[in-house]
């Protein structure tokens, strides 16, 4: 039995999000165009704590910062190798799509599948001027030619390795172990 290997704790991965905030503002000049939207499930809590961040470093109004989630379990061309009844969860765009600059967020970046699927549900929505991509982890081993604009930790692991993600909004505590 292997023991996880703890990549990041609580403080590692706030500080992790502040400086993905602040390379998003400063990549951007600020907030003016931009939304979130965040991948379910812990896609969703990583985009609402960098909202908050970006929101506290450019002085606005909580939830100024137009920021949705979305379910993509329909939109991936493996879902029926990963379940035969696929949970679906809310996909909440509170915002308009068209022409503006959206940055997916998920927690963890490893074959591009999920990725590529957001993008397709996402022209559902709209057509954004354009489409960004933040992660809390970037494990490697692409199977799609899709790279991150803003990554918390690059991480080198094995395909036979699992990245875990927990947040204390859905899971009680934040860290992130590698096993």
């Amino acid at each position: 039995m292997t023991t996880a290997t703890v990549l990041l704790d609580a403080t590692d991965i706030k500080r992790a999000i502040t400086r993905m905030a602040h390379e998003i503002i400063e990549h951007h000049r600020g907030a003016q165009g931009l939304a979130l939207i965040g991948i379910q499930t812990r896609g969703v809590f990583i985009a609402r704590r960098l909202r908050s961040e970006i929101e506290a470093i450019e002085g606005l109004e909580k939830n100024a910062l137009p920021c949705g989630e979305m379910d993509i379990n329909l939109y991936r061309d493996d879902w029926t190798r990963i379940s035969h009844q696929p949970i679906v969860k809310p996909t909440e765009i509170p915002f308009e799509v068209n022409d503006r600059e959206i940055l997916l967020v998920d927690d963890v970046l490893y074959t591009g599948r999920t990725i590529r699927a957001a993008m397709d549900a996402l022209m559902d929505f709209g057509r954004p001027s354009r489409i960004g991509l933040a992660v809390l982890v970037d494990r490697g081993h692409r199977e799609f030619p899709i790279q991150p604009d803003y990554t918390g930790k690059k991480v080198d692991s094995e395909y036979d390795q699992h990245v875990n993600v927990l947040l204390s909004e859905h899971d009680d505590s934040d860290q992130v172990t590698l096993d």
